[in-house]
C-alpha cells in the first residue's frame, strides 16, 4: 500500500528560529522509516507551512496513487494553512499524533508541541465533515504506529471503495432491491460487459490442467461439460484483465445463448474471488465492491447469503448457488455438473464445497434512507456441518450470542441485505474504522 506522509510546520519558526529547522524536520524521515518497515510504500513530502505548500503536497500524493495521506505534526501549524487542502482531497486522512521525545521537560517544546495542532487541525476537519482516524501514543514506546497501520489498512478500504470499477453482466435481477442503489454512488465506475474473443484451445486445455489440480473431478464431469464452462469462465477473465475491473457481478438470468454463453461462469467467479477479485450475484455491484476492499485485507473472503434458519441446532447455513472462494473451503472443492434450469443455456460445471470451520466476521453494506448505509458487521463461528465437499455450497454459522433468532431480528432491524460477505481472521476494528472514514453507521451484531 503507498501513502502519503505529510509533515506539518509552521513559517514563523523559520524565521524565528532557523537553527532548529533540520533537527525538527528530520522526524518525519524517523516515521517514514518506521511505516516502510510495516511494509508501506511511503512518499514524503517537504515539511508544509502555507496554503500552496500543503496544496502542491496534496497533488503529489495524488499523483503518485498514494491510497491514505499521514500527517505528522512537528510542531504547532495553524490549520487554515492546510484544511482547504485536506478537505478537499479524495484520499482518506489517518492522524499520526505522536512527539519525538518519549519523556519531558520544558526545554523540549519546540520538538514536541505538536499536539496542539493536532488539536487545531482535528476541529477543523470535523467543521469541514472531512472523516479522519486518528492514534496517539509514543511512536517508540507505545503501540501508536501498530494502530496507525490498522487504521491505513481501513483508509486503504474507503479509498478502495471510491474509486472502484466494477464489471456488470447480464443486467439486474429482475424485483430484487434491497441492495440497488443510484448510479455514480462513491464514484463507482461501472462497467457492462462486451462480448469477448472465443478462448483459444490451447487455453482451454491449460486451464482444464490447472482444475484437475485445484479441485476433485465428481463422476459427472465429462470434457464436453468442461470445455462448455471454461469458454464461459476464460471470456470473463479476459474481460476482468482487459477493463482493468476490481470486481463485478453477474444475474444469471441473463446469460442466454443468444448474448453468446455456452453457459453460466459460475466457476469463474470463484477462482476470481480466490484472486482477490471482488465478487457479489444477481447484478450486484454495491456488495461487489465491498467484496473487494474486505478481500484486500482479509485474503479469505467469499460473497455468500444466509439462507436457512436450523432452529433446533442454533445455526445458520450459508451458501450460493455455484459461487465460493476455494480458499475459505475446508478441502477441496467438487467439481461437478449442476443442473441448470434458469435460463436458456448449458448446464455448467461449479466448484462447491463446505465452509472451514473458524471464527469470521459477516460483513453486509445496507442502503438505508434519505442515502445513508449501514455497515453491519457480526463475528461468528462456523462449524463443520456435513462432511467433505457437498454438491452445493454448505456453511453452517453460529453468532456470538448462540441465539439465532435474536440475530436474525437484529440483522434486519438494521436493513441487512440478502447479500453477504464472510471473512475468515477479520478485524472488527478495521472494518468500524472503514464505516467512519465512509460516514457509514455502523453497526455491530451478535
Amino acid at each position: 500500500m503507498k501513502i502519503g506522509l505529510l509533515p506539518l510546520y509552521l513559517a514563523l519558526y523559520d524565521e524565528c528560529r532557523p537553527d532548529l529547522a533540520g533537527e525538527i524536520r528530520s522526524f518525519s524521515g524517523k516515521i517514514a522509516k518506521a511505516l516502510e518497515n510495516k511494509g508501506f510504500e511511503v512518499v514524503v513530502s517537504p515539511a508544509c507551512r502555507l496554503k500552496n505548500e500543503f496544496a502542491q503536497a496534496v497533488e503529489l500524493f495524488e499523483n503518485s496513487n498514494c491510497q491514505a495521506i499521514a500527517t505528522l505534526h512537528l510542531a504547532y501549524s495553524p490549520s487554515l494553512e492546510s484544511i482547504d487542502a485536506l478537505s478537499g482531497t479524495s484520499l482518506p486522512i489517518v492522524v499520526i499524533d505522536t512527539t519525538p521525545d518519549f519523556e519531558f521537560d520544558p526545554s523540549l517544546i519546540m520538538p514536541n508541541h505538536g499536539i496542539h495542532g493536532v488539536q487545531d487541525m482535528c476541529n477543523l476537519l470535523l467543521r469541514r465533515k472531512k472523516p479522519f482516524l486518528i492514534s496517539a501514543g509514543h511512536w517508540e514506546h507505545s503501540d501508536c504506529l501498530d494502530r496507525v497501520a490498522r487504521q491505513l489498512k481501513s483508509a486503504a478500504m474507503a479509498y478502495r471503495m471510491t474509486h472502484a470499477r466494477v464489471g456488470k453482466v447480464g443486467g439486474d435481477f429482475e424485483g430484487m432491491g434491497d441492495f440497488r442503489v443510484p448510479e455514480g454512488t462513491f464514484n463507482m465506475e461501472i462497467v457492462e460487459y462486451t462480448p469477448q474473443e472465443e478462448p483459444s484451445a490451447s487455453d482451454i486445455e491449460a486451464e482444464m490442467a490447472r482444475d484437475r489440480e485445484l479441485f476433485q473431478l465428481d463422476d459427472s464431469v465429462t470434457e464436453e461439460a468442461h470445455r462448455r464452462t471454461l469458454n464461459a469462465s476464460l471470456k470473463i477473465r479476459k474481460w476482468i484483465e482487459k477493463e482493468n475491473l476490481h470486481a463485478f457481478t453477474i444475474a444469471f438470468p441473463g446469460i442466454e445463448r443468444k448474448e453468446g454463453w455456452l453457459t453460466v461462469p459460475f466457476l469463474e467467479c470463484s477462482k476470481a474471488m480466490a484472486r482477490g477479485i471482488g465478487y457479489a450475484g444477481e447484478g450486484d455491484v454495491l456488495t461487489a465492491a465491498a467484496t473487494r476492499c474486505l478481500a484486500e485485507v482479509f485474503p479469505e473472503t467469499s460473497f455468500t447469503e444466509m439462507f436457512c434458519p436450523d432452529w433446533k441446532n442454533n445455526r445458520i447455513f450459508t451458501s450460493h448457488m455455484g459461487e465460493i472462494n476455494p480458499d475459505i473451503c475446508s478441502e477441496k472443492p467438487l467439481l461437478h455438473e449442476q443442473n441448470y434450469i434458469f435460463s436458456d443455456t448449458g448446464n455448467p460445471l461449479v466448484a462447491t464445497g463446505c465452509f472451514k470451520a473458524g471464527k469470521a466476521i459477516l460483513t453486509d453494506l445496507a442502503p438505508g434512507p434519505d442515502g445513508t448505509f449501514n455497515l453491519i458487521a457480526a463475528e461468528v463461528e462456523y462449524v463443520i456441518g456435513s462432511p467433505g465437499s457437498q454438491k452445493c455450497n454448505t456453511g453452517w454459522f453460529v453468532p456470538r450470542s448462540g441465539d439465532i433468532a435474536a440475530f436474525l431480528e437484529q440483522y434486519s432491524k438494521a436493513g441487512g441485505t440478502h447479500h453477504l460477505t464472510c471473512s475468515y481472521n477479520g478485524t472488527l476494528e478495521i472494518i468500524r474504522d472503514w464505516a467512519l472514514l465512509m460516514n457509514w453507521n455502523f453497526v455491530e451484531i451478535n
